[in-house]
């Protein structure tokens, strides 16, 4: 029986580049040869589509050098919709390969042009089957506003928060001032539309609003100011159910911040000191429980599809949704591979679930 192809694609335009690319390094190695045939397909920070080397090793997480996909002179030429799903690479001298059929494309992006829906529609369009999130549910997650939107409209509990555009900031700073002051300082303050923390900033007192603001503003002209909430960050992670059955959620893990004020993108990704990832999480069944439920409930709320990683803050008075990722960290330092790694599976075995949910779900 041949091997299904999945074509893996890394890299990408965001500022989350070099992180895709580091997942990209551990999924090459960990992936079931016997069962895929693999192709890389890297995405430059210009936004060209080039044949990678498939080599675990050049893409290794270094916190001294991050990877990296740069433009080798080849370019991916993708199937037409209503054509076979031939793959094709035309070579820096111009010459044109088949690469053979792709059955499937796991796409490892963070960030925008990644998982904000526009790859996914893309692939739709070409009539590509792929795995992880879809259109509506990787745009509403991407952006913090609407999905805190949907969840409240659901009946689940999110974090206060102000929106902020760099129009209105500029235009009317005092009213801004005004809103925040209302929420309550400390406050910390993102970029609606990023992640990895990327952007991210406290700001304790009035007088660090306007820098912590042009921060995030650098990554996106819309920004969320949140109220500080005091409790603990506890993730689990969440995928799409097979068959029709309901999606399931992995063990809880817990942030714990030791000298860290938050989880940043040093301590999730090059193993700065202050932070620690525990999973599974210190809790009760009764709390494991009610947290795997809440999860499951905010993946359906968004019409999640894949995976999610599903953040709460748990305080004296209950559980609240921080955010969702559609296409969470994910290289095997990351919690949502820990997760699941302590709910039973192993890092291929994840890896093997998001490609056979999506070859499921085109059948």
């Amino acid at each position: 029986m041949d091997r299904p192809v999945v074509a893996v694609l890394f890299g990408g335009r965001s500022s989350e580049h070099s992180i895709s690319s580091a997942t990209a390094g551990g999924v090459l190695r960990a992936i079931n040869r016997e069962r895929y045939r693999v192709i890389p397909v890297g995405l430059t920070r210009e936004g060209v589509f080039v044949l990678e080397d498939d080599d675990p090793d050049k893409f290794a997480l270094d916190a001294e050098h991050l990877p990296d996909v740069v433009d080798n002179g080849t370019r991916v030429i993708w199937p037409e919709p209503g054509a076979e799903r031939t793959l094709r690479v035309r070579r820096a001298d111009g010459s044109i390969d088949d690469l053979g059929t792709v059955d499937v494309v796991l796409p490892i992006l963070h960030g925008p042009h990644g998982e904000d829906g526009t790859i996914q529609g893309f692939f739709d369009t070409l009539e590509l089957p792929y795995a992880g999130g879809g259109v509506l549910d990787s745009a509403l997650c991407m952006d913090k506003h609407f999905m805190k939107i949907v969840l409240q409209a659901s009946g689940i509990a999110v974090a206060p928060w102000v929106t902020v555009t760099a129009a209105q900031w500029a235009a009317d700073p005092d009213r801004v001032r005004a809103q925040v002051a209302e929420l309550g300082y400390p406050a910390f303050v993102k970029p609606a539309r990023a992640g990895s923390s990327v952007g991210v900033s406290k700001a304790h007192v009035e007088a660090e609003l306007a820098g912590a603001l042009e921060v995030a503003f650098a990554e996106d002209a819309k920004v969320l100011v949140e109220t500080t909430i005091v409790g603990r960050e506890i993730e689990v992670a969440i995928l799409e159910g097979r068959g029709g059955a309901r999606a399931r959620a992995s063990l809880p893990g817990e942030i714990v911040l030791t000298t860290r004020e938050f989880y940043d993108f040093e301590g999730k990704y090059l193993g700065g000191d202050g932070a620690d990832v525990v999973c599974p999480a210190d809790l009760s069944p009764e709390l494991i429980a009610a947290i795997q439920d809440l999860g499951v409930r905010s993946f359906e709320a968004v019409e999640g599809k894949g995976l999610a990683r599903v953040d709460f803050f748990l305080t004296e008075d209950g559980l609240c949704v921080n955010e969702l990722n559609t296409m969470p960290g994910f290289t095997p330092i990351s919690m949502f591979p820990k997760c699941w790694i302590a709910s039973g599976m192993t890092y291929a075995d994840l890896i093997s679930e998001l490609v056979d949910t999506a070859l499921e779900r085109a059948a």
